[in-house]
């Protein structure tokens, strides 16, 4: 999977908005102003989040990803070169829990994620 899918796929979901919060080349994907996927300026894969620390434990131990670099120990690194299905799995699972966690107004604001 490229740079350009990643950002394809995340620009498809409900709200999402891209920025560079820390310069240099980074694409942060963001919904209601909260980060969800990321990729770095080394341009060697997507960080996101997952619903808990055992979570991304589970998905290192698993060879799935690597800790992401500078993101707290809820967030895996997951490279381009991993399988299609998953990275897109993973990026879907992280944008609903972000999502999730917004003010129940802001949630209502957005349009439903299709499937």
């Amino acid at each position: 999977m490229s740079r350009d899918t990643v950002n394809t796929i995340c620009a498809a979901l409900p709200g999402a908005e891209l920025s560079d919060p820390f310069g240099g080349g980074h694409d942060a994907w963001k919904v209601g102003g909260k980060m969800f996927a990321c990729i770095g300026s080394q341009n060697t894969g997507v960080s996101v989040k997952t619903d808990s620390i055992e979570t991304a434990q589970m998905l290192i131990d698993a060879g799935v990803g690597v800790k992401a670099p500078y993101f707290h120990r809820s967030w895996i690194h997951l490279p381009l070169e991993s399988d299609p299905e998953e990275l897109r799995h993973r990026i879907l699972v992280s944008y609903d829990i972000v999502r999730s966690g917004l003010t129940k107004k802001l949630q209502a604001s957005l349009p439903a994620r299709s499937s």
